[in-house]
């Protein structure tokens, strides 16, 4: 698995043998990135494509410290909840 951050479609992708199979959409405000949707391709379901996916995203983010993350995608809120060691980049 690849991932890329395609900051021109404001989204983290995760590539599976040449073929985008997943994405979480972000849009910034100032210094806070709104995590509002993540999907992955019916093919790839069952993988854990998004919790690499989300992973990956918030390693990048941890590792600019330029963001906050106000997480209103329910898969990316669920995933802080069983990542609390990432609670420093939640927006309060």
């Amino acid at each position: 698995m690849e991932f890329v951050h395609n900051r021109e479609r404001g989204c983290f992708e995760a590539w599976v043998d040449g073929e985008r199979a997943g994405e979480t959409f972000y849009t910034v405000d100032g210094s806070v990135a709104d995590f509002n949707h993540t999907v992955v391709a019916p093919q790839y379901a069952g993988r854990g494509i998004a919790a690499a996916l989300v992973s990956h995203a918030m390693d990048a983010v941890r590792a600019d410290g330029v963001w906050k993350v106000h997480p209103t995608c329910t898969y990316v809120a669920a995933w802080f909840a069983k990542n609390p060691d990432y609670a420093e980049l939640l927006d309060s």
